[in-house]
This record gives C-alpha cells, structure tokens and sequence, in this order.
C-alpha cells in the first residue's frame, strides 16, 4: 500500500510538472519559434516593445508559433499569458500577440487591467483591418509591427483612441433597410400572438357567458377554462417579447427589475383580467336584454354546448353560435479571456 501511495504522489507532481509547462516559459518580450522574423526585425522589435514597457510599464509581449497543437488559439494565449504573468501585479496591464503559422490564426490577449482601452471591439479591428491584410501577402512582421504601433498608440493617446472606438461605432451602424426587415419580422410574430390572444379572449369571454346565463354549469366550465389559458399566455407571449426585442433594437431600454423582486403583481394582473372579462361579458349581456343572468353548478344545456364548444362548431363573445535581453519575465498580471482573434 506504501508503494502505491508512494507511486501515485510521483505521478501527480510528474503531472503537475506537465500541466504547469504545457506553454512557453517566455525570456524575451518577442519570442519567435515560427521564424518568421530577420534578425534585424527581431532585434527592431524587441527594442520597441522594451523601450514601451520602460516608459509605461505596459507588457507588450509577441510570440510566434508553427503550430497550437490541440487547443485553440483563446486557450493557449490565455494559458500562456497567466503562466508568464504577463504586466504588472496589480495592474494587469500585458498584452500578448499570439500568432499561429501553420494554423494561420492570430489572438490579442488583453490583461484585466487594459480590458478598457484594448476592448474586444478594439482588438477585433485591429486583427481585422491592419493584421490579416497583410498576413495574407505573408507580410507577418508588417502585420504585427503596424499592429504594436496601433497599441501603443491607443494606449498613449487617449484622443486616438476615441477616434478610433467612434470609426468601430460608425462601421457597426444598421443599414435602414434592415430596421425595417427585423420590424416587419417581428411585426409578424406580434400579429400571431394578437390573434390567438384574440381568440382565446374570445374562447374565455363565452365561457363566463355561458357560466352567467346558467347554460353552462360552474364546475364545467372551470376546466373549460384551461385551453383559453393556454392561448392567452401562448399570445402574450408572442405579443411582448417581440416588443421587447424591438425596443432594445432601438434603443429604449425599460427598467422592470423591479418586477422580479415581488412576483405578487402576477396575481394582481391574473386577477384583475378575470374581473375585467366577467364585467364586459354580464354588461353585454344586460345591454342585449332578452336574457337573465343565471348560474347553474352541475347542470349545462347540452345543446349549446355541442353548438358552442364542439369541434365542428363556431363560438363568438355575446352569441351562442356565429363566425534580445533575457531578463524579461513577467510582472504578476493575469488575463480573464479578454481580446480577439482572428483567422486568414
């Protein structure tokens, strides 16, 4: 039993060991094991990003790969951020560039702390408009260097970097046109739910009807009341979440937090609908006149039952039938994820 413990111990530090330098342990602020770099463009680059980081602290670290192996590019960038630590401790303010050759895909992996400034949004265009351009003329060190330069930049220049995040606001503007589609596609589903709310109004008006005029017994058409239920949710529901859904899609956002606190206004509504629907139909039927108002518990007249409620028969409400240095190491920030990535 000894051995056996002895055994499996060795086994998860050997394990340990394996997960914990399954990434690039990092020497240099640029690592290049692809070799896509000259050692001009090499030694060039490492003196641009180490001059950054003395100046500003901010880690903007490069490192090139042939291949991810079995992962995909998010899980190694950030695998081999947090390993490295990359930025500062407290500050988490690295920044990593991975590039892939063989796979041909590209990641910024952005620290907590410059989440901010390098957003998603931001980091997308980047890959997008000045790195994958040139990559796909194989121009690598072009499309990382104009790539680092953009960075810095934003990260010095808070004016450039407003005026950048204002060309991804104008470049994600919604054409007319489509405003108008996803209006008359969600117009449809509410025009659904407006008929089957309709209907099922209708189905419920007639059943209190029936109840009040004591042709239909109490006890009846308490269950009857079930499929008129159903088409009334099933209605609202295709009613207001298309409402919803318009409403965030121009812009008017409606505060109702505050109806997920106390779920007792559901009652409310529930009961004042009910009320509501029985006042209408007795104030009709008073106002049609040739009719008394009656209530019967157990006995229905058949008859308007088969006319009124039968599959093959018609109800309608009110009626009873119708229709190079290597002292480079990381300073002990993290990354949650945050960044893009981009393919060519």
């Amino acid at each position: 039993m000894r051995k056996i413990l002895v055994f499996c111990f060795l086994m998860s530090l050997s394990l340990m060991g394996i997960a914990q330098g399954q990434y690039p342990q990092l020497t240099e602020i640029v690592t290049d094991q692809a070799g896509i770099f000259t050692p001009d463009q090499l030694i060039g680059l490492r003196a641009k990003l180490t001059r950054v980081e003395t100046e500003t602290t901010h880690q903007l670290v490069v490192l090139t790969l042939h291949s991810l192996g079995n992962e995909t590019i998010e899980q190694y960038a950030n695998g081999t951020f947090n390993q490295n630590e990359l930025g500062q401790v407290g500050e988490d303010n690295g920044i990593l560039i991975l590039f892939s050759k063989n796979d041909k895909e590209v990641r910024i992996e952005v620290g907590y702390g410059l989440e901010p400034y390098i957003t998603d949004a931001v980091a997308s265009r980047i890959i997008r408009n000045t790195m994958i351009p040139k990559f796909k003329e194989e121009d690598y060190f072009g499309g990382i260097d104009e790539a680092t330069d953009q960075i810095i930049e934003f990260l010095k220049n808070p004016d450039a970097l407003a005026e950048f995040n204002e060309a991804i606001e104008a470049e994600a503007e919604v054409p007319w046109w489509v405003y108008i589609l996803i209006t008359v596609f969600l117009s449809i589903f509410m025009a659904v739910g407006g008929f089957v709310f309709y209907k099922g109004f209708d189905l419920l008006a007639e059943i209190f009807r029936g109840m009040l005029l004591g042709k239909l017994a109490v006890f009846r058409g308490i269950f009857m009341l079930i499929p008129p239920f159903m088409m009334l949710a099933f209605g609202a529901v295709f009613i207001v979440m298309p409402l919803y859904f318009l409403s965030l899609f121009y812009g008017f956002i409606f505060d109702v937090s505050y109806l997920e606190e106390d779920f007792t206004w559901v009652f409310y509504a529930f009961a004042g609908f009910m009320v509501f629907t029985i006042v209408v139909v007795a104030l009709k039927i008073k106002m049609k006149g040739g009719e008394d108002l009656k209530i019967s518990l157990f006995k229905s007249d058949s008859e308007y039952i088969s006319k009124t409620f039968s599959s093959t028969g018609s109800h309608s409400f009110g009626s009873s039938s119708g229709g190079s240095s290597s002292s480079f190491s990381g300073g002990g920030g993290s990354s949650g994820g945050g960044g893009a990535s981009g393919s060519w």
